[in-house]
């Protein structure tokens, strides 16, 4: 059976958005036709009105970017992958980077090694990096454990066809499905090897105790070791993949670029030992839950009516952990189930930061010329290294083949790529490669891709491919956000904003999308001006709204019940609950005004000067106590009060304005007038129950 893949656009989905985007917009006229002839109106406050239609002209400006999503969704299917002969299959790398084992447990990092080695790929075109960012002796110690244990679980995963081949996933009720119709030799042999993970399990765990070993040193040399050559498999040894493990050099003092510059390293570095032409990244938390992912990209990269513009094949990024109705929208619903695939049907959706596939030859140039920096001086572009320069010649084919190294040589020329100083008066980083602008390296390194002119896929399987550990607090949710939003806003205010380069390089929807990704934070300023001006205004009696016998209320009623009809609709389209809907309503107003807030007030920082770009690792540590308060849907601000404040103050100004309010309306009978304005304060008080249960 031949590979294929079919790309359905959802017409049906599309009409509705489009009659939406047309009813709305008529709504939002309206509404501005009515402020701003309001504005000769003797009775309102000029200042309160001045202050409320700045706040509707930004949400309109973010919604308008926000129905380039909506405009043509697509869904795609692939088929025959299973039949592609494995002389057909080009060679693929694994990227899997780590930073700090205290914050990134070292067993599940080693979950994701297993799980890569063990993909329904041929051994002899697989290779599997570990980054090892921290250079934790600890990492070190346990990917040579975990090739240990792979020895025996990849014949296994083979032998039984196992689809799940993460084992901390198949050891769990995650798996439980899997293990039901076996016969008793797999149950003998399934034992077997839990008694070994268990072993190894009990390792890893044992020695991370260890402050000596399980820590990052911030300061050493650089070290490159192949812990299995996959060419020196043996007639009697288990055919595995090609496993390196890389921490490239740091030095106090000296620039490391963060993830982008661990990826560039292992780009150099790969590029000598295995060369392959498609690359897999994948974040260390992240691990292989279909084994036949890396199959079902190359249903897109081997086609030929595509591939020569195709640049990657992007993944949904999907959690194990996530509770019954997704509090903290972890599992960020919207961006994976609407708006990525809004972008599908554009020229594609942007590169997630994991769960990828990625032709290397994408990074250095543009579709049709991808060796413009081949052939024009490549020392300036990719360093003195003679021999990257040949492995990449060789990989454009412009060389039939490099010379082979010794082992020696190896080694030496892979650890000189690894240097803190090998970048030095190169263009890595800037022209190609992953991009050192913003620390969100792959969102925008894509968005680069894009405005060359590459195009990219997104693939949504049934069966998700690859599972992760989302955060299960409100510290780390925000500090996630607040390091996602202050990056993006970068570059909305940078020359690379959507708002001018894109303009000219991608279509008006795509770089409306790109711009709604960048401007997002914005949506903290209208939420913080409507959280002061309606309760201060409602407290102080003098109305801000029509009043609810007048026919001009229509429009604020309208755009209200149809924003959140509309979100309903994709929620529940999304085979999702009318209370996650609600869920996802609450945290958006809650992460707007924190962490957006942050985020914005960060990047204004970083764009006078005032301070430079900072890295923080979200801490994928699970303490049971915080583990069981997730699973039960209750909302943990420990360790987030500073993150609060501007919430907490905004919730308390709004519960004594309803009150105040309500009495003033009561006294005064003004129903009619003041209706609009204790209904959103009533709603907001509504959303901030949470909030206000967390004080108690």
């Amino acid at each position: 059976m031949a590979t294929s893949h079919i790309r359905n656009v959802q017409l049906t989905r599309a009409i509705v958005n489009r009659l939406h985007i047309f009813l709305h917009s008529v709504a939002i006229f309206s509404l501005f036709y009515y402020r701003f002839t309001s504005f000769f109106n003797s009775d309102i406050s000029i200042l309160a009105y001045s202050l409320l239609t700045t706040a509707e002209l930004f949400l309109t400006f973010l919604w308008a970017f926000t129905q380039a999503f909506r405009w043509r969704p697509v869904m795609r299917e692939v088929s025959g992958y299973e039949s592609i002969k494995p002389e057909q299959l080009p060679g693929l790398d694994v990227f899997i980077v780590t930073a700090d084992p205290t914050k990134e447990p070292v067993l599940e990092v080693m979950n994701s090694v297993i799980s890569s080695m063990a993909l329904d790929y041929p051994v002899d075109r697989l290779a599997v990096y570990l980054s090892d960012d921290g250079g934790s002796p600890l990492s070190k110690e346990a990917i040579k454990k975990a090739y240990e244990f792979a020895k025996l679980w990849i014949p296994f995963c083979n032998k039984y066809n196992v689809k799940t081949r993460c084992p901390q996933a198949f050891f769990s009720p995650l798996a439980d499905g899997e293990r039901l119709d076996w016969n008793s030799e797999f149950m003998a042999d399934q034992l077997e090897l839990q008694t070994k993970y268990e072993a190894f399990r009990n390792y890893v765990e044992k020695e991370s105790g260890d402050n000596t070993k399980c820590t990052a040193v911030h300061d050493r040399p650089p070290c490159v070791e192949i812990i299995h050559d996959n060419k020196q498999n043996g007639e009697s040894d288990v055919k595995m993949p090609l496993l390196v493990y890389v921490a490239r050099e740091k030095r106090p003092g000296r620039p490391h670029r963060f993830k982008a510059g661990a990826l560039n390293a292992l780009l150099r570095v790969s590029s000598l030992m295995s060369n392959a032409p498609y690359l897999l990244v994948l974040d260390c938390d992240m691990y292989c839950h279909d084994p036949t992912s890396a199959r079902q990209s190359m249903c897109f990269h081997l086609d030929t009516n595509m591939a020569s513009s195709l640049a990657y094949v992007q993944y949904p990024q999907i959690f194990y952990n996530v509770s019954k109705n997704d509090i903290y929208d972890g599992q960020a619903r919207s961006a994976h189930m609407t708006k990525w695939k809004g972008m599908d049907g554009l020229r594609g959706p942007v590169l997630n930061g994991t769960g990828y596939y990625l032709k290397r030859k994408a990074l250095f140039g543009k579709p049709n010329n991808e060796d413009e920096y081949l052939n024009s001086q490549p020392e300036k572009a990719f360093g003195s290294s003679t021999k990257l320069i040949a492995a990449l010649r060789e990989n454009s084919k412009q060389n039939l083949a490099i010379k082979e190294l010794t082992e020696d040589e190896l080694y030496q020329e892979a650890r000189n790529l690894a240097t803190c100083t090998y970048e030095a008066n190169t263009l890595w980083g800037s022209e190609a490669r992953y991009s050192y602008e913003c620390l969100l390296e792959s969102t925008f390194t894509g968005y680069m891709l894009h405005c060359r002119g590459w195009k990219s896929v997104y693939l949504y399987p049934k069966r998700p491919c690859f599972l992760g550990c989302t955060t299960i607090d409100m510290k780390d949710a925000t500090v996630q956000l607040i390091k996602w939003t202050s990056s993006l806003l970068g570059i909305a205010l940078s020359k690379s904003s959507p708002l001018t380069l894109a303009m000219s390089s991608m279509s008006i929807l795509q770089s409306m999308c790109y711009a709604y990704i960048t401007f997002t934070g914005l949506f903290a300023a209208p939420l913080v001006i409507y959280g002061v001006v309606l309760p201060i205004s409602l407290l102080k009696g003098f109305p801000i709204f029509p009043k609810v016998s007048d026919p001009w209320i229509l429009p604020f009623v309208l755009i209200f019940v149809s924003s959140h009809l509309q979100h309903l609709y994709e929620v529940l389209e999304s085979d999702k609950s009318a209370t996650q809907w609600w869920n996802e309503v609450r945290i958006w107003m809650m992460k707007s005004v924190t962490a957006c807030l942050f985020g914005l007030t960060e990047a204004i920082m970083k764009k006078i000067g005032v301070q430079t770009a900072t890295f923080r690792l979200t801490n994928k540590v699970v303490e049971k106590e915080k583990m069981d308060k997730y699973e039960k849907e209750r909302f943990d601000f420990s360790g987030a009060a500073m993150l609060m404040v501007p919430l907490n103050i905004l919730v308390v100004l709004n519960m004594v304005s309803f009150i105040g309010g309500l009495m003033r309306v009561i006294i005064n009978n003004s129903y009619d007038q003041m209706f609009a304005q204790l209904f959103l304060s009533f709603f907001v008080l509504l959303l901030s129950y949470p909030v206000v249960k967390g004080w108690l």
